[in-house]
C-alpha cells in the first residue's frame, strides 16, 4: 500500500538534502537542508535509465506540491524523465536560513543543489511565478546542460508597465507585513485564483509548509525582492536574466493561463519577444495557478516526446510541389494603379448618414489611398511582424486597411464583433496586437475593458473624445501624413505571417487561425481557379471573410448595407442595390443571409429583380445548405449556377458542389459537399467503435471517419495554441478538421458531423446528420438536432427540434410529432430515437446563425430526461 504525504504525493518522493552554500548571503561553510519531491529514486528501483530531468521550480506563496502532476506522468511516460521539484529556501519544507534572499542568490542557491545533487545529462527546467525567472537564472548559468524551458505564467520584466495591482497592494507599508506574513492572506487569496477552485484536502496541503508567522519569512521577502524599479537591489540580476534570454536558443514552451491577474497576457508577449521562437499555448478560462487548473502534464510530455523545438517544421510542412507560385495579394492593385474604373463600391458608407449615396474608389484610387495609409502607419510606428487589430466594418476603411497592412509586411488581426464583448475581447487579448484600428464602437470597448495596442480611429475624432478613448491617430489623419511621404516598401517573405483570422466560436472558444502571405494568396488562387474568377469580375461581398479577396481578385467587390456581423440583416433589397451598383455577376453570401433575402424578397421592384437575373454565379459558404433552400435561390437568381463551398476558417475553401450535383447525388448518410477544390486532397482517418480516431488518411469509399484536408491554402498554425496545433497537424501534410464524413464512390465528400456529436451507442458510433436531415423532413419541423444522452459507450439518441411555428415553451414534444418523427428517423437511419424534445430556438454561432451547438443541448436534454430543469439554451450563444 502507497502511504500519501499530502494528497497525491507517495512517501517514496520526498527527501531531504543538505547543501553547501555558495550564495553571497551565508558565511562561508553554510550548509542547508532543502526539501524535494523526486522520482529519482523510484526510477532507480525500477531499474529505469531516464530520458532526461525536469527541474521544476515554484514561485510565491506555493512550493514542490506545485509539480506533483508533472512527478507522477513523469514516472508513468512511455519514456519516464526523472521529475525534481525543489523547495526553495525559506520556503515549502526547505531550511528558514533567517537571511533575506534575493534574486541572486536564490538563483545561485538552486546552482548549489543541482551542484550537490550531481545533476548530469540533459536538464529541462520548468518554473512558474518567481520561479520562473529564478530557473531561467539557472538555465542560463548551466546552458551546457540545457536542453528547454517551460514556463508558465511567469514574468522576466516590468515589461514596461506599472506592476500588477495586486502586488502593489502586497507591497505597500501599511499592507506587506500583515498580509504575507502576521497573517496568512497572500496566500488564501492565491489559493483563490484557482479555476475552479481547489479541493479542501488540496487547499490544505498548499498551506502546511506556512502555519505560523514565523514559517512565512520567505512569502513575505519573496514579495519584497520584487524588482519594480532599476533602484531596486535585485534590478540588475533582473535585467540580466531577461536580456540573457534573447540569446537563449533552446526550445522553449510557454504554457498561459489567461485570466491572471498579476502575470496577464503582456507578460507573454514579452516574454514571446524575447523568445520568438517557443511554442506557446493559452489556456482559455485558466488562471495563476495553472498547472492546478488544467492538465499541463500531457502538453509537457508530448513536448518532451517529439523532440522540443522538431515539431514546428513537421507539423506546418508542406511539400513543395504543393505550394502554388507566388504572386502577391497587392499585385492585381499594383498593376492597375492607373485604372480609372471602379474597385471598390461601400452601399453604407462609414459615417455617413442612413440613405447616403454610395461611395466609390477607382483601381487607382484605391491604389493611392492604400500607399498613402501605408506610408501613414509607417510613420505612426508600424513595422513588418507587427499584429494590427482592425475592429472596422467591410467596405473602403476596412480594404484599405488590410491592403496598407499587407503592403507594410503587418500582421492584420481579424475577430468578427458578432462574437460579443467578451468573445471579441477574449480574441484580441489572445493574439495581442500592437495596435489597434477601430469604429468608435470598438474603440469604446478597447478602453473600457483593457485591450492591448495603440489606438488608431477609423474616423476623425473630436479632440475631447480621441483622448477620452486613448486614440493616437486616426485613418484619415495617417492618409493625410502619408501624401508625400517616401517609404521604401520592403520586398515581403512569402512565408512570413500575414494574417490571424478567428473562428466563429461555434466549436468553443475563437481560435485564432495564423496565414502566411503564400497561404493567403493560394486561397485566392483557389477560389480564382475553382469558380474562373478572372480580373473583371464584378461581385457582391456579403459574407465577411470574402470582402478582403476582392481587390487580390482583380474583381470590383461591393459591400451590400447590412451588418456584417449579424448575415440576417441582409436583405433582398439591400442584395439587389449592390449588384445593381457594379453591374454584379457574382454573388458571395453566408446560409442564414439566402435565408433573410428570401424571406424579404417580396419588396423586390422589378429593376431589382433584373440585377438579380444578371447573377451567373451566388456561393454560399459557412453551414451546408438544404436543397429546397437553394431552389427557392434559384428562383430568385434564375441565371446564376448555385454553388456550396464547404470549408472553415483553417482551409477555405475544400470541396465545392453546385445545385445540380446535390439533386444528382440525392439522398446519403449525411451532407453529400462534393469533390475537392482546385489544389486540395481530401482523405479520412477511419473511426474504431468506440470513437477513437485513427492516424492513416484514406480514400476508402464509404468509410466514415475524421475529414483531413491538404492544401496550399490550409493555415499554417493555430495561434499561441500550441497543443490544438498539435493534434490537428498531428499528420505531417494534413489538417486535422474535426468533422466527421466520408467519401463515396464518385469520390464526393458527405459530412456526417462533428467529432465531438458523435453518439456512442452500446452498438457503436453513429454521426448524426442523416438522422437529423430526416427529422428535418417530417411537416412542421424548422431545424433537428440529433444528440447522445448519457455515459460514453452506453448512449441513447435524442432528438431535439425547432419547429417552424416555434414553440413558446421547451419540453417533450407532442405524441403525434414525435411518433411522425421517430418513424422517419428509423425508416431513414434504423436509429431508434429515446425521446423528442421541442424548444423555442436552437443554441447557434453567433457569426453564421446556423451552427447549432449540440453540446449545449445534449446537456440541457440529459438534465430535462432526468427529471430536472435546466435553462434552455437561448437562440444564440
Amino acid at each position: 500500500m502507497v502511504t500519501e504525504l499530502w494528497p497525491g504525493v507517495p512517501e517514496s518522493w520526498s527527501s531531504f538534502v543538505q547543501v553547501p552554500s555558495t550564495a553571497a548571503v551565508d558565511r562561508p561553510g553554510t550548509v542547508h537542508k532543502w526539501h524535494l519531491l523526486d522520482n529519482g529514486p523510484d526510477l532507480a528501483a525500477a531499474g529505469i535509465e531516464p530520458a532526461g530531468t525536469l527541474l521544476c521550480v515554484h514561485g510565491n506563496p506555493t512550493w514542490s506540491y506545485l509539480w506533483r502532476s508533472l512527478i507522477a506522468a513523469g514516472t508513468a511516460a512511455e519514456k519516464p524523465w526523472r521529475v525534481i521539484a525543489v523547495d526553495q529556501l525559506d520556503m515549502g519544507f526547505s531550511a528558514r536560513t533567517g537571511a533575506f534572499r534575493r534574486l541572486e542568490d536564490r538563483i545561485t542557491d538552486l546552482g548549489d543543489l543541482t551542484s550537490a545533487l550531481g545533476l548530469d545529462g540533459k536538464v529541462v527546467t520548468v518554473g512558474h511565478d518567481w520561479g520562473g525567472l529564478i530557473s531561467l537564472g539557472w538555465a542560463l548559468r548551466h546552458r551546457g546542460q540545457l536542453a528547454g524551458v517551460v514556463l508558465t505564467n511567469t514574468a522576466v520584466h516590468p515589461a514596461g508597465f506599472d506592476l500588477p495591482p495586486a502586488l502593489r497592494l502586497a507591497l505597500h507599508p501599511a499592507v506587506h507585513g500583515w498580509g504575507t506574513q502576521t497573517t496568512d492572506a497572500f496566500i488564501r487569496v492565491t489559493h483563490s485564483l484557482a479555476q475552479p477552485a481547489l479541493a479542501k484536502d488540496v487547499r490544505a496541503a498548499f498551506s502546511a509548509p506556512y502555519r505560523g508567522a514565523s514559517r512565512r519569512t520567505g512569502v513575505s521577502n519573496f514579495v519584497a525582492d520584487i524588482p519594480a524599479d532599476s533602484t531596486h537591489p535585485s534590478w540588475r540580476a533582473l535585467d540580466r536574466v531577461s536580456e540573457g534570454l534573447r540569446r537563449l536558443d533552446v526550445p522553449a514552451l510557454l504554457l498561459w493561463g489567461p485570466k491572471d491577474p498579476v502575470f496577464s497576457d503582456r507578460y507573454l508577449r514579452d516574454l514571446m519577444d524575447r523568445l520568438p521562437h517557443a511554442d506557446v499555448h493559452r489556456f482559455e478560462g485558466a488562471s495563476h495557478l495553472l498547472p492546478e487548473d488544467v492538465d499541463i502534464t500531457a502538453p509537457v510530455f508530448d513536448w518532451l516526446r517529439r523532440g522540443p523545438g522538431t515539431e514546428n517544421a513537421e507539423l506546418r510542412g508542406r511539400a513543395a510541389a504543393g505550394l502554388s507560385v507566388f504572386r502577391p495579394m497587392l499585385a492585381e492593385l499594383d498593376e492597375r494603379d492607373g485604372d480609372d474604373s471602379p474597385a471598390v463600391v461601400d452601399m453604407a458608407p462609414l459615417g455617413a448618414p442612413a440613405g447616403s449615396a454610395p461611395a466609390t474608389l477607382s483601381w487607382a484610387e484605391l491604389a493611392t489611398r492604400v500607399n498613402r495609409l501605408a506610408a501613414g502607419l509607417s510613420a505612426a510606428g508600424v513595422r513588418p511582424g507587427d499584429r494590427v487589430n482592425l475592429l472596422v466594418p467591410p467596405g473602403i476603411e476596412l480594404t484599405s486597411l488590410i491592403y496598407a497592412c499587407l503592403r507594410l509586411g503587418a500582421v492584420i488581426v481579424v475577430a468578427d464583433a458578432g462574437l460579443g464583448t467578451k468573445g471579441l475581447g477574449r480574441a484580441i487579448k489572445g493574439a495581442g496586437p500592437k495596435f489597434i484600428v477601430g469604429i468608435e464602437r470598438g474603440l469604446i470597448g478597447a478602453r473600457l475593458f483593457g485591450w492591448p495596442g495603440t489606438r488608431i480611429s477609423a474616423e476623425t475624432l473630436s479632440p475631447a473624445k480621441a483622448r477620452l478613448l486613448g486614440v493616437t491617430h486616426s485613418v484619415p489623419g495617417l492618409i493625410a501624413a502619408g501624401e508625400d511621404a517616401e517609404v521604401p516598401w520592403l520586398r515581403l517573405d512569402p512565408d512570413a505571417d500575414a494574417a490571424v483570422l478567428f473562428t466563429s466560436g461555434s466549436t468553443g472558444p475563437a481560435k485564432g487561425v495564423v496565414y502566411t502571405h503564400r497561404q493567403l494568396t493560394a486561397m485566392r488562387d483557389a477560389l480564382k481557379n475553382t469558380y474562373n474568377l478572372q480580373a473583371g469580375t464584378s461581385l457582391v461581398a456579403g459574407f465577411a471573410p470574402f470582402a478582403l479577396l476582392g481587390p487580390a481578385l482583380g474583381a470590383t467587390s461591393v459591400t451590400p448595407d447590412m451588418d456584417v456581423t449579424s448575415p440576417r440583416t441582409l436583405t433582398a433589397a439591400a442584395l439587389a442595390d449592390a449588384a445593381t451598383a457594379v453591374g454584379a455577376t457574382t454573388v458571395f453570401a453566408s446560409p442564414a443571409a439566402l435565408v433573410n433575402v428570401l424571406a424579404t424578397s417580396g419588396d423586390l421592384d422589378p429593376d431589382q429583380r433584373k440585377a438579380l437575373a444578371k447573377v451567373d454565379l451566388l456561393l454560399s459558404a459557412g453551414a451546408p445548405i438544404p436543397e429546397p433552400l437553394l431552389a427557392r435561390v434559384s428562383e430568385l437568381a434564375p441565371n446564376a449556377e448555385l454553388h456550396t463551398p464547404y470549408g472553415m476558417t483553417e482551409a477555405l475553401p475544400v470541396t465545392d458542389i453546385s445545385l445540380e450535383q446535390i439533386r444528382a447525388a440525392g439522398a446519403g448518410n449525411g451532407v453529400c459537399v462534393g469533390t475537392p477544390v482546385s489544389g486540395a486532397q481530401v482523405a479520412i482517418a477511419a473511426l474504431a467503435p468506440d470513437g477513437t480516431v485513427g492516424d492513416t488518411p484514406l480514400e476508402t469509399p464509404g468509410l466514415t471517419g475524421e475529414i483531413l484536408v491538404s492544401a496550399p491554402h490550409v493555415k499554417d498554425r493555430y495561434d499561441r495554441l500550441w497543443i490544438t496545433e498539435s493534434k490537428s497537424a498531428s499528420l505531417p501534410g494534413w489538417h486535422r478538421t474535426g468533422d466527421v464524413g466520408h467519401l463515396d464512390e464518385q469520390g464526393r465528400l458527405w459530412v456526417e458531423g462533428r467529432l465531438g456529436h458523435i453518439l456512442t451507442t452500446p452498438d457503436g458510433v453513429v454521426t448524426p446528420v442523416a438522422a437529423e436531415q430526416a427529422a428535418e423532413a417530417v411537416s412542421g419541423v424548422g431545424r433537428a438536432a440529433v444528440v447522445g444522452v448519457g455515459p460514453a459507450g452506453t448512449q441513447v439518441p435524442v432528438a431535439v427540434l425547432e419547429l417552424a411555428s416555434p414553440v413558446r415553451r421547451a419540453g417533450t414534444a407532442a405524441p403525434d410529432l414525435t411518433a411522425a418523427v421517430r418513424a422517419a428517423v428509423a425508416e431513414a437511419t434504423g436509429l431508434d430515437l429515446a425521446a423528442v424534445l421541442v424548444l423555442p430556438a436552437m443554441p447557434t454561432d453567433i457569426r453564421h446563425n446556423s451552427k447549432i451547438d449540440r453540446t449545449a443541448l445534449a446537456g440541457w436534454a440529459g438534465q430535462l430526461l432526468a427529471g430536472g430543469s435546466a435553462p434552455v439554451p437561448g437562440g444564440r450563444k
